[in-house]
């Protein structure tokens, strides 16, 4: 592992950041997950302006520009020499006084740290994982925007950690209309009777990177895509549903609240969509 900071790339446990920093205390910053195969970034600019469009948001001036950010990236990639790495760069409010007050958070953080990341091996990704619907909704964006990559998960934290003690690999969130929003760290896709299916944005999930690619690769293959909303429903009625995300790639779900969903095997559009993916992340 190697990480960025305070200007030097260092080893992981030499890496250090204040105990007075807002974004440890109050999960005041934002940050990106990305990959990397063989030393090429996947779309790194595309991750590069949503980090700079969440900060915006959330009031947070970036200490420098998006060139040397990715400067940053592909530099602390190349020092980690990781053939499959999976990248986390970080952005946070900086050292203050105890309060939320932002005033005395004179100069934000910026840390960038690069290691190794395989979240399913590839035959679970082609079996399938176990959903379970949380009781923990996803809020709305007049209370916090999803759309934001922003330090505080707890909302995820929180709905990932019930459907593990329930005996699921991940949970299924929805908003407070009842509608599918994303799982805890990934987005949802559901194939069905030829057309591609994925929840708006509005409901309440991430534009995710692995989202949009798999949305492009789609169009390309001439394959119908909508986004629409989704609930439960939509997914027990699937001819095949997974998960997109940085960590996972793509991951077929077979089962939702101990009920079977999909096929037994993967649709040829997830199989499709799968190889594509693979082809072209590895391509950059």
């Amino acid at each position: 592992m190697k990480v960025y900071i305070d200007g030097a790339i260092v080893d992981g446990e030499q890496a250090r950041v204040s105990v007075f920093d807002h974004g440890l205390l109050y999960g005041d910053g934002v940050f990106e997950g990305i990959r990397a195969w063989d030393g090429r970034v996947f779309r790194l600019d595309d991750h590069l302006q949503r980090l700079s469009y969440g900060a915006k948001s959330l009031h947070l001036p970036l200490p420098m520009g998006l060139d040397e950010l990715r400067d940053i990236v592909q530099q602390t990639v190349n020092a980690a020499a990781i053939s499959e790495a999976y990248i986390r760069l970080v952005v946070t409010r900086g050292v203050g006084v105890l309060g939320i007050d932002i005033d005395s958070c004179r100069e934000p953080k910026v840390f960038c740290i690069v290691d190794s990341l395989k979240i399913f091996p590839r035959e679970k990704q082609l079996a399938g994982i176990s959903l379970r619907t949380s009781s923990y909704r996803r809020p709305d964006s007049d209370v916090l925007d999803p759309r934001v990559k922003s330090l505080n998960y707890l909302n995820n934290i929180l709905a990932r950690v019930q459907a593990k003690r329930s005996g699921a690999d991940e949970a299924l969130l929805l908003n407070s209309r009842g509608h599918i929003a994303e799982a805890s760290v990934a987005n949802l896709f559901v194939v069905r009777e030829g057309v591609l299916r994925t929840p708006p944005t509005s409901d309440g999930g991430l534009d995710g990177m692995t989202r949009r690619t798999v949305i492009e690769l789609a169009q390309r293959y001439g394959i119908p895509v909508r986004e629409v909303s989704l609930t439960r429903m939509d997914l027990f009625r699937a001819d095949d549903v997974f998960l997109t995300g940085t960590g996972a790639g793509l991951v077929r779900v077979n089962r939702l609240d101990d009920e079977v969903v999909g096929g037994e095997s993967p649709n040829p559009i997830t199989l499709q969509l799968l190889e594509g993916y693979i082809a072209r992340s590895r391509g950059a």
